[in-house]
């Protein structure tokens, strides 16, 4: 074990009283064995049933564990600190995403969140997809892409928490929910007119979000690559469960 990361957090436990959102070892957010043991690599999730049409989805892994308690912990508790690895994470979806197509480390790159509730944002104090979405790009940008996070995605009033709701709920409470700005898709033409963009949000669920998201940007003519999470659910998973 290295003494000084161990240390310091039994520093910053004694100070703040935090702990690990993992494995509850006091000191910081995500303890270093935690983050080391994150995975490493991404593939397609495909949902079961799979919304027609939908741009392949990748994530990281199950949601559950590690995942599952860092993506709650930075959403609801505003454990910011966690940004960071969740970022690297969403980087690491992005990035597979890529290769898969085989697209150039030159060609640019255009991280759209997915949109998140007004209200929601009010209450959390943060925009969580946001936040890791640009997280997402710093590393991407490191690794050598040219990358940036663009906001195109508006939601309309009307849609409801997601919670609770199954597939056909969430698909029906989403319909229509999203819209891109055409002065906005233009910024994006005008900017990066040849960029491969790639929707990015929390966790894979049913697949409606990332659907409708993809639905309202190709309505503007926008072509989306793929879209990017951290986590699937293991439910709805249809390929081989993640080791």
């Amino acid at each position: 074990m290295r003494l000084l990361p161990v240390l310091a957090d039994g520093f910053v436990d004694l100070v703040l009283g935090s702990a690990c959102v993992a494995c509850l070892r006091p000191g910081r957010a995500l303890c270093p064995d935690c983050r080391d043991a994150l995975p490493s690599g991404a593939a397609v999730r495909w949902p079961t049933p799979t919304p027609p049409g939908l741009v392949p989805p990748y994530a990281t892994g199950a949601y559950d564990d590690a995942l599952r308690s860092m993506v709650l912990a930075h959403k609801e508790r505003r454990v910011l600190a966690l940004a960071r690895p969740l970022g690297d994470l969403l980087a690491c979806s992005v990035g597979q995403a890529l290769e898969d197509a085989r697209c150039g480390a030159g060609a640019p790159v255009v991280l759209v969140p997915v949109p998140s509730r007004p209200a929601a944002v009010r209450q959390r104090g943060h925009d969580p997809t946001l936040t890791m979405t640009r997280a997402a790009a710093r590393r991407l940008a490191v690794e050598g892409r040219t990358v940036a996070t663009l906001q195109l995605l508006r939601l309309r009033p009307g849609v409801i928490d997601q919670a609770g709701l199954d597939t056909r709920g969430r698909a029906a409470n989403l319909a229509g929910s999203m819209a891109a700005p055409s002065a906005v898709v233009r910024r994006l033409g005008e900017r990066f007119p040849h960029a491969h963009v790639v929707l990015c949000d929390d966790v894979l669920t049913t697949g409606a979000t990332l659907r409708e998201a993809q639905r309202a940007l190709e309505a503007t003519g926008i072509t989306v690559l793929a879209s990017a999470t951290v986590a699937a659910t293991r439910l709805r998973d249809r390929r081989p469960k993640f080791g």
